[in-house]
């Protein structure tokens, strides 16, 4: 990973996208995610996503602690922000944020593949 500025903006839109999900949920202004999911208490679940992306920030410049961490960040943001949100009666109010989180989402899982050689060997 030789620019971490992609992951760096990846993972902080889906910190900032999670911060404001949080901020609504603990204000109760509406569209504001469920206080809980059959996962796990939301609250808690969105902090730890927030801090792993901040971790992940921290850790762009190290390939590994970079690469494990966005990838992380990018599984805790597609409980939130996954594919199941488009059936979610509330998508015609909150699809700036899913679309946003998913572009980020992709870019991160992009940004986290290993490198493939362009140089491929010519066949005998």
């Amino acid at each position: 990973m030789s620019d971490p500025r992609p992951l760096r903006a990846a993972v902080a839109t889906l910190a900032i996208l999670q911060v404001i999900m949080l901020s609504t949920l603990l204000a109760g202004v509406p569209p504001h995610p469920p206080a809980s999911t059959p996962i796990a208490a939301m609250g808690p679940m969105l902090a730890a996503a927030i801090a792993v992306c901040i971790a992940a920030w921290n850790m762009a410049e190290s390939a590994l602690p970079a690469r494990a961490l966005a990838g992380l960040a990018a599984v805790f943001a597609l409980i939130s922000f996954g594919p199941q949100k488009y059936v979610d009666p509330a998508f015609p109010a909150i699809w700036p944020a899913i679309l946003t989180a998913q572009a980020s989402i992709l870019t991160i899982f992009v940004q986290i593949m290993p490198a493939r050689s362009k140089a491929r060997p010519v066949p005998a």
